[in-house]
């Protein structure tokens, strides 16, 4: 059966083999593994390479993609048509997706609000810091960015191509541009031997404040963006926004402690058997939490990050499905959603002075923004002017959240190629920069009044997922 197909459904899982004539390549689990061995050995490849450079993985899992993607290798044909045929895409999206859907529940697990209440208001200052200068600079920036990147029509289609609206554009620019990566933000602290530091707690605390702030933004820019399907009500965005809100509420205010009383009673007759059941049992309803936020109309990675935060830490439930977890989602599965999302970035679709000056602009008004902001409250709050502009320069960090905004965005047609281009290297280039940068203003570890990190610290010996 052909794998050439017009139609993905008609391709096998498995051939009959090369002695009857098949090409494994033409089917998809064999295509599948392929896929992955050649993205896990590219990734891990840069990853040494940049090692010496104390990047974050999540630097060369996004490269690789790029390389292997339209950008670079994906310019040869026949590597494209044998690697990465267009009838292949929706087995790897879909295993990369399931991989992002349960790391953002191991994200909601991770998340200690501890940390928050310990360090104070000074947290959610400067999570807001962060937040609202990018933001507000988002609806100056759409302008510019339409006028340098006009509407594009798909290759071979001579129809009107309609912009995106300007409302929905503006929301998810402006999630992008105000994102703090809370993983990538841990392992550049780690790397510093700052995570346990105030100024490590101050940031990790910031961060999860700043999560949960661009769950709500992505939430909102998905209720936004729907509702333009055809006979759909106009209230559409309305009801998403109140399906969602309710569910939250449902989550934490009435899941969340029935969860508590059912941990804190079996916590003393936890067995082998039962601690894997548990672990399977709480993996299964982040699932589900992930399928009834989709059928609200959010991204079903919203209901897995929430029913995380949901999963009670005491009694250790949130410990065992993190153990039983972790290891196949951050080694395997997560690095196939960062190169995926580079396999649809095509660099080449920014072209002209225009449109680098556009990626110029968002990476400085990404980078300035959340710097600017982060380190006028940080001083204004007591921190010392060099920690307050480490503070500043960790908080720029971006990568998982802001690969999710993208690529919903992309999915749902409010950027288009070039734009999803223009953000993706502005991704890159700060998270880029967040090391060195941290590392120049803020050389030495502090000793004296170091904290102990209660829950901050990555556990497990965690190498930087993302």
């Amino acid at each position: 059966m052909a794998a050439n197909s017009s139609s993905s459904s008609a391709v096998k899982m498995a051939s009959d083999g090369l002695w009857q004539g098949e090409n494994p390549l033409d089917f998809a689990l064999p295509l599948l593994a392929v896929q992955i061995a050649v993205i896990l050995g590219v990734t891990q490849g840069l990853a040494l390479a940049l090692r010496p450079l104390r990047q974050p993985k999540v630097v060369a899992e996004i490269l690789g993609g790029i390389l292997l993607g339209p950008s670079a290798l994906g310019r040869w044909g026949a590597f494209r048509r044998t690697i990465f045929p267009t009838w292949s895409s929706t087995a790897l999206d879909t295993v990369s997706g399931l991989g992002l859907l349960l790391f953002l529940f191991l994200v909601g697990l991770e998340l200690d609000f501890r940390a928050v209440r310990r360090v104070g208001p000074r947290s959610v200052a400067v999570a807001a810091a962060g937040i609202v200068p990018p933001f507000l600079a988002a609806p100056a920036l759409v302008p510019l960015l339409r006028l340098a990147v006009p509407a594009q029509a798909p290759p071979h289609d001579h129809r009107h191509h309609h912009a995106a609206p300007f409302l929905p554009l503006c929301v998810f620019v402006g999630a992008a541009l105000s994102v703090t990566a809370l993983p990538v933000l841990a392992c550049i602290l780690k790397e510093l031997g700052l995570l346990a530091a105030p100024l490590g707690e101050t940031a990790m605390a910031a961060a999860a404040v700043n999560d949960v702030f661009a769950w709500a933004l992505l939430a909102i820019a998905l209720a936004v963006s729907g509702g333009n399907h055809k006979g759909t009500s106009e209230l559409a965005p309305v009801y998403i926004v109140a399906s969602g809100t309710a569910f939250v509420a449902f989550m934490l205010c009435a899941l969340r402690p029935l969860m508590s009383r059912l941990a804190r009673r079996h916590a003393g007759a936890v067995t082998s058997s039962s601690s894997t059941t548990g672990a399977a049992v709480a993996c299964a309803l982040a699932l589900l939490a992930g399928t009834a936020t989709d059928a609200i109309g959010v991204h079903p990675v919203f209901g897995a990050f929430v029913f995380g935060l949901s999963v009670p830490r005491d009694g250790g439930l949130a410990e065992r499905a993190r153990e039983a977890v972790a290891p196949l989602v951050t080694g395997l599965m997560l690095p196939l959603y960062f190169a995926a999302s580079g396999l649809h970035t095509n660099v080449d679709a920014v072209r002209g002075a225009a449109a680098w000056g556009v990626v110029a602009l968002v990476v400085a008004v990404a980078f300035l923004g959340k710097f600017g902001g982060t380190f006028a409250v940080a001083a204004c709050t007591g921190m010392a002017r060099r920690e307050a502009a480490a503070l500043g320069v960790a908080m720029s960090a971006k990568g998982l959240v802001e690969l999710i905004v993208l690529n919903i965005g992309k999915e749902r047609k409010v950027l288009d190629d070039t734009t999803f281009a223009i953000f993706v290297i502005m991704a890159l280039t700060t998270t880029v920069l967040a090391t060195p940068f941290m590392t120049a203003l803020y050389r030495s570890t502090p000793t004296a009044t170091t904290p102990e990190s209660d829950g901050t610290e990555l556990k497990g010996g965690d190498v930087c997922p993302a």
